[in-house]
């Protein structure tokens, strides 16, 4: 029988976090079931600091608030943790510290609200004799085997904001705007907010794009009067025998996200310039798509994964992740979510060994954007 239960928040902040601490916790109190927070994330969870959860006072009044109660941590793979001795950098498996510490703490479940990279290491607990549930955050939507993640949402509905004020910019002064958003090696982000934003262009990591093809696009607008386009492109996106574009290379160490993409919209955008005479700007979106107020969208979907992560606690169903498919809640493995990736320790979203759910050609958003005439590149 369940007593006390933790969570934890980790990796890139994403509207909708509190929402699903706060029905976790409304849930476990309904059943008589103690609540935790670990702070900042699995680095929390080594350190073993934590604090009482309750609807009365630290979890009241959190269901519209962005970002997350108890922090959250990134690039915290515990399973390969950077440290320093004598004055050494040296990389460590502390994995036993944190299960040392969560029986010792007498927790019977922890929650991990994550991605794909947390998740992997939620698995790999869960292989050590934990009780994990695992609950889909990011706003990139790749977290393999379910339909939509938390947080989401609310980056698109930003991100289309934010095209609704480039339009008219772009329209008054005869321009191509660019708007870069974020998503890493899917372009969820990127296609749904130029369906929403009535973008011409779509550039997604998904399919590597040929520059002459957005040229041909942006002329043909030209001759039917108008002067002047929207492009959407995913921080990802690839030109065709090109590569990433990437901003800086971090040495994390084994396990986290090391390189940190940019510079895609820029590169289109001067691109664009030069081969059509035409005014190109572009507008790097970045972080304003992470924080701020969830919309009532994610309210609902956090609070709907969060009650349901505690349901599945309460049947003692542990090792799973929450997902919707279809449109209704259920849950699937951890080891389904992993996929064919074995090795303890995260692993680098976007290789073979990762298995982050991409946008396929045959999606109905691919094929709304054909059909509405929006170029991808291709």
């Amino acid at each position: 029988m369940l007593k006390k239960v933790a969570i934890l928040a980790n990796g890139g902040d994403v509207s909708g976090f509190n929402a699903v601490i706060r029905a976790i916790v409304k849930t476990a109190e309904k059943n008589g079931v103690e609540c935790y927070g670990f702070i900042d994330g699995y680095r929390g969870l080594l350190n073993n600091n934590y604090v009482k959860l309750s609807t009365a006072d630290t979890a009241s009044g959190i269901l519209h608030k962005g970002g997350s109660i108890i922090g959250s941590s990134l690039n915290a793979n515990v399973f390969n943790y950077k440290v320093e001795e004598d004055g050494q950098v040296v990389y460590k498996d502390l994995s036993e510290k944190c299960v040392q510490n969560v029986k010792e703490d007498g927790f019977d479940c922890i929650f991990t609200l994550g991605g794909d990279s947390t998740q992997k290491s939620a698995r790999d607990f869960s292989l050590r004799g934990l009780n994990v549930i695992g609950v889909p955050k990011t706003i990139d939507n790749d977290v393999a085997c379910t339909d939509i993640t938390f947080g989401y949402n609310t980056a698109v509905s930003v991100a289309t904001d934010a095209l609704d004020r480039l339009h008219t910019t772009a329209e008054t002064h005869n321009r191509i705007m660019c708007l870069e958003v974020m998503g890493r090696y899917a372009g969820w982000i990127a296609l749904e907010s130029a369906i929403a934003g009535g973008a011409d262009v779509a550039l997604i990591p998904e399919i590597p794009y040929d520059i002459e093809k957005v040229v041909e696009a942006v002329k043909a607008r030209q001759k039917m009067g108008k002067n002047f386009s929207i492009v959407v492109v995913a921080e990802g996106a690839v030109p065709k025998g090109g590569s990433l574009s990437v901003k800086d290379v971090r040495d994390g160490g084994k396990g986290v996200i090391n390189l940190q993409l940019g510079g895609a919209g820029d590169a289109v955008a001067k691109q664009l310039q030069e081969l059509t005479g035409l005014t190109t700007r572009n507008t790097t979106l970045g972080y304003m798509q992470r924080g701020g107020t969830p919309t009532s969208f994610d309210r609902v979907l956090s609070t709907k994964y969060g009650a349901k992560a505690m349901e599945l606690a309460l049947e003692g169903k542990f090792g799973v992740l929450t997902v919707l498919k279809n449109g209704k809640l259920d849950y699937v493995t951890l080891e389904e979510v992993v996929g064919n990736n074995k090795e303890i320790g995260a692993v680098q979203g976007g290789t073979a060994e990762s298995n982050v759910r991409l946008v396929t050609m045959d999606h109905d958003l691919v094929k709304t954007a054909r059909d509405i005439g929006i170029c991808l590149g291709d």
